[in-house]
């Protein structure tokens, strides 16, 4: 017998009973008890995004996270959908970094903080950003032209196709708890969040760590040390 992961996650939270057990709850990293079912792909209208630039048109060294300078990017959203931190990260090293959003969480806001960041990144690192189909995508052509860093969207209703930021946002709730208001966090608060989960060991680089793996990757390019940002 065989069930879908969708299945097996609303008969744990038991909807109809309140979710998790409170004792249940406080063991996972998130502490949630509830959880909102997943839409099937066909629920949710592709908006802005064009077919040449869904996941699927990736270039293959996109997928094999051999060359670095490819990200997954992502927003983890505060109370009421009011505010966000915009998340980024890299797919050969893992490595993090986390976009103060100045003034809301819209497409103006990201914008402007995504040009800022990836601009600073020399070229090496900068090859491609993958997104899910969020509206605060809808000017990447404007990002694109700026940066020369083509965007790349996932199906509708497929968060998994950028798994590595969708497990660093998990983490990062340890930090910006759901519900919370997160304009009240600085840009040096998540430069030292960033700093802190780069310096944390990962099962997946055979225990060391994204901030290691950065360096090591910059020594092989012979980039300096000051290009690299976040």
């Amino acid at each position: 017998m065989q069930a879908a992961p969708e299945t097996i996650y609303q008969a744990l939270y038991r909807p109809e009973r309140g979710g998790l057990e409170r004792d249940t709850a406080t063991k996972l990293r998130t502490r949630r008890r509830s959880r909102r079912p997943r839409r099937r792909p066909d629920q949710r209208a592709t908006r802005f995004v064009d077919p040449g630039t869904l996941i699927n048109q990736r270039p293959a060294e996109v997928q094999d996270r051999i060359q670095p300078g490819h990200w997954e990017g992502g927003l983890i959203v505060g109370q009421g959908n009011r505010s966000a931190i915009a998340t980024l990260v890299e797919r050969s090293t893992r490595y993090l970094m986390l976009l103060h959003l100045l003034g809301g969480r819209g497409a103006d806001q990201v914008l402007d903080a995504l040009v800022r960041e990836i601009s600073g990144l020399p070229i090496p690192l900068a090859r491609s950003l993958t997104w899910d189909q969020g509206s605060e995508m809808s000017r990447h052509d404007e990002f694109t032209a700026a940066t020369g860093v083509p965007v790349y969207f996932c199906e509708p209703a497929k968060p998994w196709q950028r798994g590595s930021n969708e497990n660093t946002n998990g983490l990062l709730r340890q930090y910006f708890p759901k519900g919370t208001d997160l304009s009240v966090h600085t840009a040096a608060d998540l430069a030292a969040v960033a700093a802190e989960l780069n310096a944390r060991p990962r099962k997946i680089l055979g225990w060391t760590t994204p901030a290691s793996q950065l360096d090591k990757l910059v020594a092989t390019l012979d980039l300096p040390d000051v290009a690299i940002i976040g």
